[in-house]
């Protein structure tokens, strides 16, 4: 492959309005060296650029065919708040009544089929073992409760699709005056806790994605709030910045998909938009140098911030005679206020001073004219007619003290909401997870078209977006897309009162993150603003006042002494106090999901919200997701364990939020109770035990009846689950994931969650908060000298989660390979009965293996990248068990037979 086009074909390609671009690697940008091709398509959208464009129409037109557009007509109570004169800005779709109407009688006929075959067990009440009949009776009947908890929220799934073009007409091109965009402000948060545990090159990559979003520059401002109080994330965002200089134009003129710069640069090949095909290729080059030297620069950073430290440490003992103490030292010679690389008393986690800093200043209103010029060899990029502006950026880590409860995540982030209502006040804020990046450059635009949307948008308190990660292996071994919950549940939830919030990728409306009610159900536009509820600072509750004004632009304050002791307080370990912060204001407290008690809070009073999909576009926000099955498995403890927090909580879905509506109250205890169904599943995967008792024990008789009413059960599932993939747009082995993965959780991070909730009482301790270990990029992981960028997904740590379904596992394994023996031995002398009994019990056998099947995987460890070899050492395993016990069993006949099994 040559880097230069083949000749005799340029002029062919010019004339058919595309030119074909080969990029190297340069250093860094593509995997083992390999060349990238850059398709650029001009203007009229010809050649490849389109074909691939309309292949992707064509996708996402196949898996919307079972979807149909809902009238867009708005009605009377949806102007009600004064929106009838704002265009309608997204679009609303159904299942079609082909699809929908099937899926509902199936449903109805599920749950006939239960209620018949829970009254037939109670009328049967004939077992070997009574007490596991009861005990199975009561699982089956909470198996009912808890599918129909789940099922019937999904009766309206309803997709909402922003409409882009329209947000633009309205508020960027169409303006009276020719002035700049009508776009409100937004503020993004970034949020981490740990520059170890969550890398600081995903951090930076977040914070490069949101400066260079396509959206009006003087519109959002970002803030990085650090848990740690770290002086390397406080130099990495300052050196971050410095960069963005470079690359927020770069993506602006060459209209770069996604704009994280170590997502972009690992890209094989990419189809080129800009308007500038001809210099893309050096600047390309350029920019891409420059960040692998900004890559050098962070990972140089502890070492750098050390040496310094240790310079100007000696410096100041020579003065104090030896008795200077270890301190941390910022590049402008002056002490870090946070976190010592030494720790100290007021310089440790835990124990540090509230820091707030300025890193980018607010930009001018209008677009940098000045100092654009061509390119020269001081700067290679020709920025001729691009905005080279960056929002402002600012550094945040609140204040922590000994004996304060900090209250993990959502501390941090109501910290960081008080912080950003001083300096900016946009009525519009959104969060992120360090470990997520904007994707699609237009998504904060989608989220605003709901907002701004004429129906609904003043009652939106919130828009979620759907997690999608990356770094997934290609077989998603342990089911981390979850597309069944995000592609299913979600666009069910659309249909009723919205989405729940999860955590990362949500706008919020800032009036609903304060408690305020919405439109329909307020009055006035009058808020009782006191320090009692919001806290004493005289200017934080001025901002209250105008937040409800919802001004859409951000006005940069005067940094004078009386502000910056406001900035100090806000951000002070003790401002909550006595306040309302973290139970009706902000993020809730005390409940290790945050994220879903603040949005059943805000649903509660009566708010909707939204969840945005981005039809025929890139999706909006991506994600790297847990290194291996342990890590993913802790993620599941929080999130469980969390949510049966909330119904022990005063956010109780049974008797809390009074303008919940019914079937969103109804999904709302779907998700606080939910774990419990793993108590009975683990007591249903031990059944395989009983084939190490001498007699048979049947649970239900007659035996063989039972049998059929469970097959019919579960064929019932799967039937409305082939329903309800089709119109999710997800794939059978996206269905089958899920099945696997919630039955390896069911025998360890639920029951553990379950645990957590019993012990409770006892020991005044609830769901600890644990960063969860993501996996590597696959540029480090080559540097480490491992080419399967997978790699540490083959690592599983052992920890006493995990013993329940290693149990499970192992028990099945000998169950199956003495059914076997069994059957080699008494075949001849088992009844018909007996025999069909046999078969029943072991296809149960293989039912369960088949479902912990990643698990076991898991345990191979490296040897699982051949999945194969499971195959083949299985009936190995079975077989040599299986001769063991025929064996042994010899053995006990003879000289033994009371001991025989």
């Amino acid at each position: 492959m040559s880097s230069s086009p083949v000749p005799g074909t340029a002029r062919e390609d010019a004339a058919a309005g595309l030119t074909e671009l080969l990029l190297a690697n340069g250093g860094g940008g593509f995997h083992d060296g390999a060349l990238a091709t850059v398709v650029v398509a001009n203007a009229n959208g010809g050649g490849n650029g389109a074909k691939e464009k309309g292949a992707a129409a064509a996708a996402v037109k196949a898996k919307d065919g079972y979807w149909v557009d809902v009238d867009r007509e708005p009605a009377a109570a949806d102007l009600e708040s004064g929106g009838g004169d704002r265009p309608l800005l997204f679009s609303n779709k159904k299942v079609k009544a082909a699809l929908l109407y099937p899926y509902r009688v199936l449903i109805l006929v599920r749950l006939v089929a239960v209620i018949l075959f829970i009254a037939w067990r109670i009328r049967h009440n004939k077992s070997d073992v009574m007490w596991f009949w009861v005990t199975s009776v009561v699982g089956d009947a909470w198996f009912a409760q808890s599918w129909l908890l789940y099922q019937l929220p999904k009766l309206r799934p309803i997709k909402r699709v922003p409409d882009l073009a329209a947000l633009r007409q309205h508020y960027d091109d169409d303006l009276p005056d020719g002035g700049g965009s009508l776009l409100p402000g937004i503020d993004v948060f970034v949020t981490t806790a740990d520059p170890v545990s969550e890398p600081v090159l995903y951090t930076m990559n977040c914070v490069l994605s949101i400066l260079a979003t396509d959206y009006p520059v003087d519109r959002h401002t970002c803030y990085l709030t650090d848990d740690s109080g770290s002086l390397v994330l406080y130099e990495a965002l300052v050196e971050t910045a410095s960069f963005a200089a470079l690359w927020v134009p770069f993506c602006r003129k060459h209209s770069v998909e996604p704009r994280a710069p170590e997502s972009y640069f690992q890209q094989e090949g990419m189809i080129y938009n800009g308007r500038s095909p001809g210099e893309f290729m050096s600047e390309y080059r350029h920019v891409q140098r420059e960040y692998e030297e900004l890559k050098g620069r962070l990972e140089m950073l502890p070492s750098t911030i050390k040496e310094r430290s240790d310079v100007y440490n000696s410096m100041e003992a020579s003065k104090d005679g030896g008795a200077a103490e270890h301190a941390t030292w910022m590049a402008n010679g002056t002490q870090w206020p946070g976190t010592w690389i030494e720790p100290a008393e007021n310089h440790r986690k835990g124990d540090h001073a509230g820091i707030v800093k300025i890193v980018q200043n607010h930009p001018n209103c209008k677009p940098q004219a000045e100092g654009l010029q061509a390119s020269n060899a001081a700067n290679p990029l020709n920025l001729n007619g691009v905005d080279a502006r960056i929002p402002m950026v600012i550094y945040v880590s609140r204040e922590k003290t000994p004996g304060h409860e900090h209250n993990k995540k959502a501390g941090n982030l109501n910290a960081q909401l008080r912080v950003s209502a001083l300096l900016s006040n946009a009525p519009f804020t959104i969060n992120f997870d360090c470990d997520h990046y904007i994707n699609n450059s237009k998504a904060l635009r989608a989220a605003m078209c709901f907002m701004l949307d004429a129906r609904e948008g003043d009652n939106t308190g919130f828009v979620q977006f759907p997690q999608r990660f990356e770094n997934v292996d290609p077989t998603d071994r342990y089911g981390n897309h979850n597309r069944v919950f995000f592609d299913g549940a979600m666009y069910a939830l659309n249909g009723l009162q919205g989405p729940t919030y999860i955590g990362t990728g949500c706008m919020f409306r800032r009036l609903a993150l304060y408690g305020v009610d919405p439109p329909r159900w307020r009055p006035a536009d009058d808020i009782a603003v006191d320090s009692g509820r919001y806290g004493n600072s005289v200017l934080f509750l001025n901002s209250v006042l105008a937040a409800l004004k919802q001004e859409r632009r951000i006005t940069p304050p005067e940094m004078d002494e009386p502000f910056l002791a406001e900035l100090a307080m806000v951000v002070s370990s003790s401002y909550d106090h006595g306040t309302e912060w973290g139970s009706s204001v902000g993020y809730i407290y005390n409940i290790a999901t945050e994220d879903i008690v603040t949005g059943y809070r805000i649903h509660g009073q009566g708010w909707v919200s939204m969840y945005s999909t981005m039809d025929m576009e890139r999706e909006a926000f991506h994600g790297t997701a847990p290194i291996n099955l342990t890590e993913r498995l802790y993620q599941i403890v929080r999130w469980s364990g969390g949510s049966m927090e909330v119904f022990f909580s005063p956010y109780n879905p049974l008797f809390s939020g009074r303008r919940l509506r019914p079937l969103q109250r109804v999904a709302y205890l779907n998700f606080t109770i939910y774990p419990v169904t793993s108590i009975f599943i683990l007591l249903y995967a031990f059944c395989p035990v009983m084939w190490l008792i001498p007699s048979e024990i049947l649970i239900q008789r007659p035996f063989t009846r039972y049998v059929a009413y469970l097959v019919a059960v579960v064929a019932l599932v799967h039937a409305i689950g082939g329903l309800e993939i089709r119109w999710a747009g997800i794939t059978w082995t996206d269905w089958w994931r899920n099945e696997q993965f919630f039955m390896i959780a069911s025998l360890s991070a639920y029951p553990t969650a379950v645990l957590h909730m019993v012990v409770k009482p006892v020991t005044g301790k609830g769901i600890h908060f644990r960063v969860t270990s993501k996996q590597q990029t696959a540029a480090a992981a080559a540097e480490d000298g491992d080419d399967d960028k997978y790699a540490d997904m083959y690592e599983m740590r052992w920890v006493p989660m995990l013993i329940p379904a290693a149990v499970v596992l192992f028990s099945n394994i000998m169950a199956i390979g003495v059914a076997m023996g069994k059957a080699v031995l008494y075949g001849g002398v088992w009844s018909a009965a007996q025999k069909r009994h046999a078969a029943l019990g072991i296809l149960f056998n293989v039912w369960i293996m088949a479902l912990i099947y990643p698990f076991g995987l898991a345990i191979m460890g490296r040897w699982s990248k051949k999945p194969a070899i499971l195959f083949i050492l299985l009936p190995v395993v079975f077989v040599v068990i299986a001769v063991v016990y025929i064996g042994l069993h010899s053995f006990l006949v003879k000289f033994l037979p009371f001991m025989v099994i």
